[in-house]
C-alpha cells in the first residue's frame, strides 16, 4: 500500500467517525493562543532535530516481526479518556520523539513509537502525517506509515472476527454471484448465514435501531414515538419543552435517549454536549443555532424523505458516542454493543456496507452543515458533499421500514413520480410502514422473492426480530423480501414478477436473479443483471475485489 493510500485509508476509518473530540481539539487549537504556541515550539523542535539527524541517518529497516511486536505492545498501553490528558499525552509524545530523533538512527524505533502514540490521539491524523512527513526524520517517517498501515490492515481483516457478535446466531460470508450474460464471471457479495439450526418461526435473533425515522405524514401528530416508533395515545404523550420536530414519545427514558443520542444536537436549543463540557452559549450563537434547527427541520418536511434525517441522526449519534468516551462512567451515549471486542466505531459499521450512488441537493448538504457548525463549530468540516452523498446512498440502501401487524392503511398516496419515491426494506410495501430504522447487522440481508426470513416488530417498536421462514440449517443464507413479493389477486405470475422487479430497479438498482424470477421468467425481459449498488475503495482493497 503506497504512502497516499494509506493517508486516505486513515481519512477513512478515523477521520471519517467525525469524533467530537476533534471539535473539541480544534476549537483548542484556534482559539487557545498557549496551546497554539506550544505546537508550534513542537513543530520547530522536530524540524530543528531533523538536520543534525538527517546528516548521519539513512534509511533503516526494521524487522518486520519486531514491527509487529512493537505495535501490539502500544495497542495495549492505555490512551488518555479526557481532552486535557489527551492534549498533555500528546505534547508529551512529540516531544520525546524528537529528543530520540537527535540521538541517532540508533532510537528509530523508539522515536517512531512516540509520534505514533500521539498520532493515536489526535482528532486529525491526516493532518498530522502531513505534518509528519515535513518534519521527522524520513527513516522515522517510514517506520511510522508501516506501524500506522500495519494497524489499518488488521482493523479491515479482522473486523468480521469480531462482528457480527456470536449472540447474535449470525456470521457474514462472502459470496460469488454470478452474472448474468457472462459465463465465467461473477462479483462477491456479503451476505448473513445462520449459525446454527432453525425451526421455521423461530426467532433467529433481535437488533435495535442505530436510529430511526418517523414517516413524515405522522410527525408531531403524537400518535408514535419519535424513538421507538411505538403506537402511542396523543393525551399521554411525553413532549420536549424545546424541539423543532414537535416530537413526542412514550415514555421519559425513550425522551432521554432521543435527546442524548441526537436530538439535543439536532432539534433542540440544549446543549449537544454533557454538561461537564458544555459551553457557554451567548445569546447571538443561540439565535443563530435556532435558525439554522428551523430551516433543517423545515426542508425535512418539505421533502418527506426519512434518508436525510436517518443521515443527520447517525452523525450526531456518532457525536454522543464519542462525548460519552470523554466522561468516565457515563454510558448515556455509549454506542451500541456491535462487535465481539475490538475498537469499532459506528463509521466502521456504516463503512463496509453496500450504498447507492447519490447526489444530494446542494441546499440538503448546506443546511445540515450549517445545524451542526452552529450546535458545533467545527463539526461542519467533516461533512463533505462527498461523504454526505456516500452517508446518504448507505441509508437509502440498507434502512428498513418498521410496520406492526399487517401495516397501516392511511399513509397519504405519493405525489410524486414512482421512480423518485423513497423505498425501504419492506416486505409490505413501504405504504404500510410507520417509519424507517438503520440496523448494522439486519443491513447484511439480501433480497429474494422466496425470502428465507422475514423481519418482524411484534413488541410494537422498532426493534427488529428476525424470524425464519423455513427450517435452516447452518450456514444457510439468509434473505428477505425488499418489497412485497406476493402475487395479488387478478395479477397474472408475470404481472406480479414484472412488478416487484420494478420496484427494486427504483428503490435499490439491481435486477433480481434468485430462484423464483428465473423460474418464472417467460424470457420477455431478459437482459444483463445489473446491480448498481457499490462498497467502498477500503472494501475493494481489503478483499481483491
Amino acid at each position: 500500500m503506497t504512502k497516499t493510500t494509506t493517508m486516505l485509508t486513515v481519512a477513512g476509518i478515523a477521520v471519517g467517525g467525525l469524533v467530537a473530540y476533534a471539535v473539541y481539539f480544534d476549537y483548542k487549537r484556534r482559539t487557545d493562543a498557549n496551546f497554539r504556541k506550544q505546537l508550534r515550539k513542537d513543530k520547530k523542535r522536530v524540524a530543528k532535530s531533523q538536520a543534525s539527524s538527517e546528516a548521519s541517518a539513512s534509511a533503516s529497516g526494521v524487522d518486520v516481526d519486531e514491527l509487529k511486536h512493537a505495535l501490539e505492545t502500544v495497542k495495549q498501553e492505555e490512551v488518555p479518556t479526557t481532552p486535557e490528558e489527551k492534549e498533555k499525552f500528546f505534547m508529551a509524545q512529540v516531544g520525546m520523539g524528537e529528543q530520540l530523533c537527535a540521538k541517532g538512527p540508533t532510537f528509530n524505533l523508539p522515536a517512531a513509537l512516540c509520534f505514533y502514540r500521539a498520532l493515536r490521539v489526535y482528532p486529525s491524523p491526516v493532518e498530522l502525517i502531513v505534518i509528519y512527513e515535513r518534519t521527522v526524520p524520513p527513516p522515522v517517517f517510514q517506520i511510522v506509515m508501516q506501524l500506522t498501515n500495519m494497524d489499518v490492515k488488521e482493523r479491515v481483516e479482522g473486523y468480521y472476527d469480531c462482528f457480527p457478535p456470536k449472540v447474535m446466531n449470525v456470521a457474514v460470508k462472502t459470496i460469488e454471484v454470478p452474472v448474468k450474460g457472462q459465463p465465467n464471471t461473477s462479483t462477491r457479495k456479503k451476505t448473513l448465514v445462520c449459525t446454527k439450526d432453525f425451526e421455521a418461526g423461530e426467532s433467529i435473533y433481535k437488533e435495535e435501531a442505530i436510529v430511526t425515522a418517523l414517516d413524515s405524514d405522522l410527525q408531531g401528530k403524537g400518535t408514535h414515538c419519535n424513538h421507538c416508533l411505538r403506537s402511542l395515545d396523543p393525551s399521554s404523550a411525553v413532549r420536549p419543552e424545546s424541539d423543532r420536530l414537535d416530537s413526542a414519545y412514550c415514555s421519559t427514558e425513550c425522551l432521554d435517549k432521543a435527546k442524548t443520542h441526537s436530538q439535543s444536537l439536532l432539534f433542540s436549543l440544549d446543549s449537544p454536549l454533557p454538561a461537564p463540557l458544555a459551553p457557554t452559549i451567548l445569546p447571538a450563537a443561540r439565535e443563530a443555532r435556532d435558525k439554522a434547527q428551523q430551516a433543517f427541520a423545515d426542508y425535512l418536511k418539505k421533502r418527506g424523505r426519512a434518508a436525510p434525517q436517518l443521515v443527520a441522526r447517525f452523525i450526531a449519534r456518532q457525536v454522543s458516542a464519542e462525548t460519552a468516551k470523554m466522561i468516565p462512567g457515563s454510558a448515556g451515549g455509549a454506542e451500541p454493543v456491535l462487535t465481539d471486542g475490538g475498537d469499532y466505531t459506528l463509521y466502521d459499521h456504516l463503512e463496509r456496507l453496500r450504498y447507492l450512488d447519490m447526489t444530494p441537493p446542494e441546499e440538503e448538504t448546506q443546511i445540515l452543515r450549517e445545524v451542526l457548525q452552529h450546535a458545533l463549530p467545527g463539526l461542519e468540516q467533516f461533512v463533505t458533499e462527498e461523504r454526505h452523498a456516500t452517508y446518504l446512498g448507505g441509508m437509502s440502501y440498507n434502512a428498513f421500514g418498521v410496520y406492526f401487524g399487517e401495516g397501516r392503511d392511511d399513509k397519504p398516496e405519493p405525489a410524486m413520480r414512482p421512480e423518485d419515491v423513497e423505498k425501504s426494506r419492506t416486505p409490505l410495501g413501504t405504504q404500510k410502514q410507520v417509519g424507517t430504522g438503520f440496523y448494522a447487522v439486519s443491513s447484511y440481508l439480501n433480497h429474494s422473492c422466496i425470502p428465507s426470513a422475514r423481519p418482524s416488530f411484534d413488541m410494537g417498536t422498532a426493534e427488529l426480530h428476525l424470524i425464519a421462514n423455513r427450517p435452516l440449517k447452518t450456514g444457510d443464507e439468509l434473505t428477505v423480501a425488499y418489497v412485497d413479493v406476493t402475487q395479488k389477486e387478478g395479477e397474472s405470475v408475470n404481472e406480479a414478477r414484472r412488478r416487484r422487479r420494478i420496484e427494486l430497479v427504483r428503490g435499490w438498482r439491481f435486477a433480481c436473479t434468485c430462484e423464483r424470477c428465473v423460474q418464472e421468467s417467460d424470457g420477455s425481459d431478459e437482459g444483463p443483471a445489473k446491480d448498481e449498488s457499490k462498497v467502498s475503495d477500503m472494501v475493494k482493497r481489503a478483499e481483491g475485489m
